[in-house]
Formats: C-alpha cells, structure tokens, sequence
C-alpha cells in the first residue's frame, strides 16, 4: 500500500490534539460536532440526525469574500385571509403530508414532531401536519404537533400555523379540527377534484354537485370555529377555467380564506400555470379577500419553476416539501423555491421575500433525508453532495480567486461551514492549491493518519474528497457508546400464536438483567422483555 506523499508545506507534523474554539479558524483542518451546520457531503452522519461532523478547510489568500447577505425583512401580522404587506409570501410546508406520501417515507409520530419543530426553526408560515382522518396514529401526531410546535411562539410572535387535510365530507373535516384545534393558528385544508376526469371516473359526481359539495363543506368547516379555511380543486390544472373560476367564488362566500391551486399531475408548463393563477385572480368574484396558493408537483420537473411562475403571477402562498419529496416525482422544493426567492425576488419576482431562515435549510433537509430514508442526488440544487463542489480546473482557479465566479448562493447563507475554502475537489490543482493547509485533529491524530495512509495512498485515489474524509473521521468519531449489551436469548413459539422470551442484558457498570415476557410473536415477546427491563 502506497503511503501520503505530502506537497511542500503541507504540514503533517503540526498535527495537534489540542483544545479550542469550536468556531473554525484559518489555515486549519478541524472536525467538531454540530447541532446546527452539517456537512454537504455528509450523507451518513450518527444515529443522532441532530449531531453532525463539521470538516472545515481553509487556505490564506487574497480571495475577496463573499458580500454579506442583506437582513432579512421583518414578517408581517398574520391574518388567514390578507398579508398586510403585498411582496410577502406564505411558505406552506407539506413534508409531514404529502411528503411522507413517498413510497417507504413512512415517519413515527416522534418523527414527525422533530420534523415540525425544525420547519418552525425555519420559520415556516403553516405546517400541513397530517391527514388526521387516515388514520389514528396520523391523528395523534397532528395533535401532538398543534399542541407543543403549535404554540411555542417565538420573541417575534412567531408561531407556525398548524393545518389539517380532509377530503370534503363532516367526519374528515371533524376529525382534522379535533386534532389541529389545540394550536394557537389552527387551519383545515379540505379538497375536492374539479376536473372532468376526475369528476367522472373517480368522483361520479356531476359539476352542480361538486359545487354544492364543496360550498357545504367550507360552511361546516368554519360552522365548527375555524376562522382559517383552505380549499383545493384538485387537478386545477386540467380543470375547465369558468367552473373553476364559479367554484372558487362559492367557497370565497361561504368562508374560505385561502383558495390553494394544484398542478394535482404536473401537467403546467411555467407559463401556463402563471396565466392559471392570473386568469384565476382575474375572473373569480371576491378573490380580493383571500390568499392564492400554489400547490406544484413535479412529473415534468417544472415544480418549482410553475411554483414562481404562480408567485410572479400573484400567488402569496407556495406549497412545497423539504427536499421536494411527495407523490410520485415530488412536489415543489422548499429549499429551491425560497433560495430563487432570496437570490432574484428583488430583482426579478417584482420585490416578493419570505420569512424563512434559510441557515436552518440544511439541517431540514439532513433530517428528513435520515428519518424517510429517501437520499437525495448528489446533484440536487442547494442541499446536494455536490452543490458546492468544483472540480473543473477552470472553476477551482475561478473560485480562488472570487467565489462570486462560480456561485450565486454562499454556503454559508443555508447554514454550511464550506469544507474547504472554495469547495475545491481536491484532486486538480492539488500541486498549488494544498500548499499551505494543515491538519489540526481534535481528537486522537495519529489513528487518523494511520487510517489515512492505508485508506488514501494517492497511488490508489485519483483524488480524496470530502465525503472520503468524512467517512475516514465519522467512523471514529461516530462509535456508539455502549449501554446495554445482549448477553443471551431465548424464545419458544408454536402453532398456538402464544410466543414466550427471556432476554439476558448486561449494563455498563457490567451487572446482569434477565427478563421474561410472552407476546404474539417471538419478535413481540423479545422486545417486551427487553421494555420491561
């Protein structure tokens, strides 16, 4: 196995194990835990999604820094039906709904409250909790979110809307108050399809009777105290304009607030789906007094573009999911929307700015990737492995010079610690670029190097990138401390479906625990005697 062969200055014999700030220095290459900034190339982190190796890299040079991102505007009052201030836009997040909708995305109700109160660190503006009526377990976790996510109001007076969704019958719409009524801004969002396909095969019903329907349903919902009603037609996109337009006045006058619009099949070119929303605005009575939504999947991959094209249009809430997880191909990108939005809202979407916290968008994005399961590209916009990374010579040599050549979002500004000073894939430019850096292990150096030398021989690796690096320091840093220990087993089952296990645990202090319990299964009957312990 070939050994390092470090460049000229690249200092091995610096290494330290020293004790400092947990704030990265310059000229250092440094490994610290994290609540708050993960890795872009960090794809495996602990069992804990919420702890998160940090490598920073950086190099002294005369590099001018990247501009500082301008504060963000302060967010307005909320009323259900008006935004006091007309650029501002509604960030409507349906991860814990339509994102858990994901083939294997299923999330544990512990889950989907960790989920919600990172969407509140965001500052998300309505939190589309759940489906209450599908389920019980859906239910509680509903409720458990409007209770705890859905009060904790910030010293701004932030605090998450919490929104149910109902098919448009009394018992879904019952049933998803019940669970959102405990939250300090409850909503229920209740849907019905408008379009002729839809009406006719999955439906059967005719137009007068969706309209009436749909009327009812908006009355009761408001009838049961909820002064903040959202209402789908779903598959808006292939829905007759003058129906569409008649069905929306009448849920405006029995009490909707919001009249969301869904691309229900991602059908809508940008500029088809931004004329929706402007004939929509134009053409329905009483429009004025609620909020247009967006609601865009992504089957042609145009979500996020239909999604401004409808902001641009007029829309002042944008439904969307971490990671544009969802149905099919997914919905509309939270992080791609609200960083278009932050990057060309000024200059291009006519002043529009949301009240997100774009620094809590990684540690979103880690976390519903670890709960669902569901990794996401390397070259996914914002959060992807690769967002950040240049490789191309022309590139490295760009970003060494200004980072503003090659990026148009610092980092930094989506709460990252850049892993080296210009995300240089370290491989080309090598000769120049490690000149001058050095590594500082805070913890045991000379087992790093050990693994370095037989793990990164340059004889072996055209080139040694960031994920390589972290993989080398989480699998040492990452070991789990052990607790509990299984020292024995055993378990008795039969055609009789009554299964019996007596575990044998020894704790840290070494000290023996047995267990015995029966259940409907050995599986059932083991892990009871391990609870009971």
């Amino acid at each position: 196995m070939a050994s390092i062969t470090a460049p000229p200055n690249f200092c091995l014999s610096q290494i330290t194990c020293k004790t400092r700030p947990l704030s990265p220095s310059l000229l250092d290459f440094n490994t610290r835990t994290s609540h708050s900034s993960p890795n872009p190339c960090f794809s495996s982190y602990s069992s804990n999604p919420l702890i998160k190796t940090i490598i920073s890299c950086s190099q002294s040079s005369s590099a001018a820094p990247s501009p500082a991102a301008p504060p963000r505007r302060r967010r307005p009052q909320y009323i259900p039906n008006h935004i006091p201030d007309p650029s501002y836009v509604r960030i409507f997040d349906t991860t814990l709904r339509d994102g858990e909708q994901s083939p294997g995305a299923t999330l544990t109700s512990k889950e989907k409250l960790d989920v919600a109160r990172q969407l509140s660190k965001l500052g998300v503006d309505i939190i589309e909790a759940g489906f209450p009526a599908a389920s019980k377990d859906d239910f509680e976790a509903v409720k458990t979110i409007a209770k705890q996510v859905g009060n904790a109001v910030d010293e701004d007076g932030y605090v998450p809307v919490i929104c149910g969704l109902s098919r448009c019958n009394e018992k879904d719409i019952r049933t998803a108050w019940e669970a959102v009524k405990y939250a300090k801004r409850p909503r229920i969002h209740t849907f019905i399809a408008t379009s002729e396909i839809h009406m006719q095969y999955k439906l059967r019903k005719s137009k007068e009777e969706v309209l009436e329907i749909a009327r009812s349903m908006v009355k009761f919902a408001r009838s049961l105290g909820c002064d903040d009603v959202e209402f789908s037609p779903e598959d808006a996109g292939r829905s007759d304009r003058e129906f569409l337009y008649q069905i929306l006045g009448e849920v405006i006058k029995a009490g909707a607030t919001t009249l969301n619009i869904p691309d229900t099949v991602g059908i809508t070119l940008p500029s088809e789906f931004g004329r929706l929303i402007a004939d929509i605005k134009a053409n329905t009575p009483g429009i004025e007094n609620v909020i247009i939504s967006t609601h865009c999947q992504n089957d042609l991959g145009l979500s996020t573009a239909n999604t401004l094209a409808g902001a641009h249009a007029g829309a002042r809430q944008l439904e969307v999911t971490v990671n544009g997880i969802g149905e099919r191909a997914g919905n509309a990108s939270l992080e791609e929307v609200v960083m278009a939005i932050k990057c060309r809202g000024e200059h291009v979407l006519g002043g529009l700015y949301t009240g997100i916290n774009p620094k809590h968008i990684t540690m979103a994005s880690k976390m519903v990737e670890e709960y669902t399961g569901l990794q996401l590209q390397p070259h996914k916009a914002i959060v992807g492995a690769n967002a950040f990374a240049h490789e191309s010579g022309i590139h490295q040599d760009g970003m060494l010079k200004h980072k503003g050549t090659y990026e148009i979002i610092s980092p930094e500004d989506i709460g990252l610690e850049r892993s080296n000073d210009a995300g240089i894939v370290l491989g080309k430019l090598r000769s120049s670029y490690q000149n001058g850096l050095k590594l500082n292990f805070m913890r045991d150096a000379g087992r790093y190097l050990a693994r370095l030398k037989s793990h990164f021989g340059l004889a072996n690796y055209e080139r040694v990138t960031d994920a390589d690096l972290i993989a080398l320091v989480s699998d040492e840093v990452f070991q789990p401390e052990i607790v509990w220990k299984l020292s024995d087993l055993q378990v008795t089952c039969g055609t009789l479906g009554l299964s019996t296990a007596t575990v044998k645990l020894i704790d840290a202090n070494g000290k023996e625990h047995i267990a015995c319990s029966i259940g409907s299964g050995p599986v059932d009957a083991g892990y009871k005697a391990v609870i009971s312990l």
